[in-house]
């Protein structure tokens, strides 16, 4: 249902749309300055329900109705209902997937294969390959990631770096793929076919990627490869003797790879693996899950139903005595995922009385006047993109806003719209994951377990690829114009 206007508000100005986002950065950084790394479980949700109260009075001022704010409000947050029950399902797929010892058995055939030295760059890579199979950025980092942290953790390698490994991994395979909903949805919006703008993105992309499995394994080289060894046996001990550590324990890994592979949705896709690792937790550590339950009045099969109920409510909690080891196991549960939803629902309640009241759109037409050249018409998009990542708090109002707005003006430059739809997943879709209250960045700070602005320096491909979208537009390489693409084309 489209939000009905107020048919008496005026447009905003400049300064009307300059307040909100002004007091969004002031409030912030007070919030980050104060709380520090706890910013994001709380103080950033009340910040930005401020400034989404700050932007409803500027609105008011100017003719909006509360009505229609209301109704804006409530549609914006709408759009975030299967990513709310996405996240929900991760929650429980990690809880019985920790309980079923699919993770543990993950982090210890990771700690056997994997060594410190080239660690980095080979999760980089296991990522892309699996989010290319996949299309899913947020599958591979809610299973293969987590268990890959876990690996780091083992190793005695920095979390932040393997969580930089995991995401730019993940979306690299997640945009080249097919089976994406981004990679869909830019080059609907700008009304090219996906293909052709598959084929685009590889020019920007490739270099990219191939630079971050550079600087990756560059960092890999500097680790000590013998550091912790004896806290390295020790995990792989206690895994082993609390686990029944298994090929079999992997199953669920590879039914939802699957299940995406054959354009399963995610939802389903997710909660059934959740389902799947709870019934494989009764069948290969069925004595954890009674000792999870901690109830003798019941009889086994009840006890056993409990303990996966529990993980999939509230989380695994290991109990092996060694603390490591418990640290890295006690996770999951849906209810570990509520503060996540808390931050998308205020991040989007703020987003959608931007985009109501067109102060979105105000902003963007002021830099669009300044736009000139080629290259500073990409780095306007580049900029939109990110600011509305930002402001917007979601990646798909991130490709769909610029996409509407500067396609036509693509069109009278002569710029073919696959160069359109190729900056809009460049800056769109990559920054979304390196803004704390963003879907994106809350989903992978959550997924993880690695703070949104700890992981940010580390993601080298999302970090690039904005930068060589815009060398490209400055120096015109690979820019198609209209009648150059039409010629290919025909050929």
């Amino acid at each position: 249902m489209t939000t009905p206007k107020s048919p008496s508000a005026k447009p905003p100005s400049l300064t009307d749309a300059l307040i909100p986002i002004a007091a969004l950065v002031v409030m912030l950084s007070l919030s980050v300055f104060i709380f520090g790394s706890d910013s994001s479980s709380g103080p950033n949700q009340i910040v930005l329900t401020m400034a989404a109260a700050i932007a409803s009075i500027v609105a008011i001022r100017n003719g909006y109705k509360w009505a229609s704010l209301q109704r804006a409000i409530v549609d914006g947050i709408s759009t975030a209902m299967i990513a709310i029950l996405i996240l929900l399902s991760v929650g429980a797929l990690i809880g019985t997937w920790l309980m079923a010892g699919t993770v543990p058995s993950l982090i210890y055939y990771g700690l056997e294969l994997l060594n410190p030295s080239w660690f980095f760059a080979a999760t980089c890579l296991i990522c892309a390959i699996a989010a290319l199979a996949t299309g899913s950025s947020w599958t591979v980092a809610g299973t293969l990631g987590v268990a890959l942290i876990g690996v780091a953790l083992g190793l005695g390698q920095s979390p932040e770096i393997a969580a930089g490994a995991v995401i730019s991994g993940a979306y690299f395979g997640d945009k080249m793929s097919p089976l994406s909903d981004t990679t869909n949805l830019a080059p609907a919006v700008v009304e090219t076919d996906i293909f052709s703008h598959i084929q685009h993105m590889a020019w920007t992309t490739g270099p990219s990627f191939i630079m971050a499995l550079f600087i990756f394994s560059i960092i890999g080289l500097g680790t000590d490869a013998t550091a912790d060894s004896s806290s390295l046996q020790q995990l792989m001990l206690t895994l082993d003797d609390n686990f029944r550590i298994s090929i079999l324990a992997l199953s669920p890994l590879a039914v939802v790879f699957y299940l995406a592979y054959k354009k399963t949705p995610p939802l389903p896709t997710i909660l059934f693996g959740a389902l799947l690792g709870g019934v494989l937790a009764v069948i290969l550590q069925p004595e954890g899950v009674l000792k999870f339950a901690d109830s003798p009045e019941l009889s086994r099969s009840m006890a056993m139903a409990k303990g996966v109920w529990l993980a999939m409510s509230d989380g695994y909690v290991s109990n092996t005595g060694v603390a490591a080891v418990d640290d890295l196991l006690t996770r999951g549960g849906m209810s570990s995922m509520l503060v996540t939803i808390w931050l998308i629902i205020t991040a989007l309640s703020f987003g959608a009385i931007l985009e109501h009241t067109g102060m979105l759109q105000r902003l963007v037409d002021g830099a669009l006047k300044r736009a000139k050249t080629t290259g500073s018409l990409v780095a306007t998009v580049v900029m939109s993109c990110i600011g509305i990542n930002i402001v917007a708090a979601d990646q798909y109002i991130a490709i769909v806003l610029p996409g509407k707005m500067y396609r036509a003006e693509f069109k009278k430059r002569g710029l073919d719209a696959k160069n359109l739809s190729r900056v809009i997943e460049d800056s769109g879709t990559l920054t979304s994951p390196l803004v704390p209250w963003n879907t994106c960045g809350a989903y992978m700070a959550a997924t993880l377990g690695v703070a949104t602005f700890a992981y940010l320096p580390f993601v080298f491909f999302n970090l690039i690829n904005p930068v060589v979208s815009m060398i490209y537009g400055f120096t015109g390489f690979t820019m198609v114009k209209i009648d150059e693409s039409a010629e290919a084309t025909t050929a």
